[in-house]
């Protein structure tokens, strides 16, 4: 595999009332062209603030981001057209028609009318929201919203995609729904930046794996691998001794 982003000592810090919290400690990390790899950690490892950075949604406090051997921060608009984010909570204007979020998202991307009307139409096809088309967001279901969702992240043919939880709160059938897209978005060439909690998803769709913890990475590796070096028969009972591990270290610091 080739190389897509190369994030360097990527570190991000916030202010709070209590004094600085360091979210992120230095992080470093290659992402491949065609894989997916997904963020692995407990609630504040730091998961989303990468991803977010990454998508260029927040700036990082320091390090950098390569692409094709090019810092993402010297054209950053040229950077978004080759990345598509998915959000965790549905951001559909609910206003508008599906059809007609679609050609905003479009003209977003500065796609002319009548790419985006065609790109659209497979969208809708590919996902099953044809009969939605001309209806408001607001009619969909949680599962049909998220199909939306993704299918406007994909309006302009992304490099790289971003999902944040995109299975989160969802019917097990409709997970393996878009358990499915993601690896169809795999085997056209597309790279997944993938954020979850649930390990089974995980193992099932990740070419790599990424633990973070309390801001740092802890290991990357492929789900395979880290059965076989654990001794263990699933990605949950690898992550939990990681965990284990990982807090029995922090109590010796302490």
């Amino acid at each position: 595999m080739k190389q897509l982003l190369s994030i360097r000592s990527i570190t991000k810090t916030y202010k709070t009332p209590r004094g600085l919290i360091e979210s992120l400690k230095g992080v470093s990390l290659a992402i491949m062209k065609g894989e997916v790899l997904s963020l692995l950690g407990v609630n504040g490892a730091g998961k989303t603030t990468l991803s977010t950075i990454i998508a260029t949604l927040h700036p990082a406090t320091s390090g950098d981001i390569l692409k094709d051997g090019k810092s993402i921060y010297d054209d950053v608009v040229e950077y978004r057209r080759t990345i598509g984010f998915c959000p965790q909570k549905p951001n559909v204007d609910m206003m508008l028609t599906l059809e007609e979020n679609l050609m905003f998202a479009g003209r977003f991307f500065c796609l002319p009318d009548e790419v985006t009307r065609e790109r659209s139409r497979e969208l809708m096809k590919k996902f099953g929201l044809e009969k939605y088309a001309q209806q408001k967001a607001d009619i969909l279901s949680g599962g049909y919203k998220q199909r939306f969702m993704l299918a406007r992240t994909l309006i302009h043919q992304p490099e790289l995609v971003i999902l944040d939880e995109p299975t989160v709160g969802l019917d097990p059938h409709v997970r393996r729904d878009i358990w499915e897209i993601i690896k169809d978005l795999r085997s056209s060439g597309v790279t997944v930046l993938l954020t979850t909690h649930y390990l089974d998803e995980a193992e099932k769709l990740s070419d790599r794996v990424c633990v973070l913890d309390r801001g740092i990475i802890r290991l990357v590796d492929t789900p395979e691998n880290l059965l076989s070096a654990h001794g263990k028969a699933n990605l949950e009972e690898v992550f939990i001794a990681l965990m284990n591990e990982a807090n029995e270290e922090a109590k010796q610091e302490a």
